[in-house]
């Protein structure tokens, strides 16, 4: 698995990508998409939609499941990956070009985590599923 240092993690398995000046690109991580299996479905919100840390903001439906995906951060949807629509493997073919949405915040998420740190929690899951 690969966790890019470039980006944070939270610890629901979503991947933040800073852009500057308040916006953020979000997406599912490299554990996450392994964990769901084939993705077949994408369920995005709506830019200007409200996102609260912590609460689902859409779900991914795989062939195992289907998983909410949980907001990093408390702010507002800008744009969503519409590509994903039509294309949703797109996130187990490279997870970290396939984002799922860009954000607006004033400020990060409070329990974001480095590469490292996020790379603990994921092989610690790992062992426990």
């Amino acid at each position: 698995m690969t966790f890019p240092k470039s980006l944070s993690y939270a610890k629901t398995h979503e991947w933040i990508e800073p852009l500057g000046g308040g916006s953020y690109r979000i997406g599912l991580t490299d554990y996450a998409q392994r964990a769901l299996g084939d993705v077949v479905f994408v369920n995005l919100p709506e830019p200007g939609d409200a996102l609260v840390e912590g609460e689902a903001f859409c779900d991914v439906e795989s062939v195992k499941a289907v998983s909410d995906v949980f907001s990093p951060l408390t702010g507002t949807v800008a744009e969503i990956n519409a590509a994903l629509l039509d294309s949703p493997e797109r996130i187990n073919q490279d997870c970290y070009a396939a984002w799922l949405i860009t954000a607006r915040a004033d400020a990060p998420g409070a329990d974001w985590l480095d590469a490292d740190a996020y790379a603990a929690l994921a092989e610690a899951e790992a062992k426990t599923h």
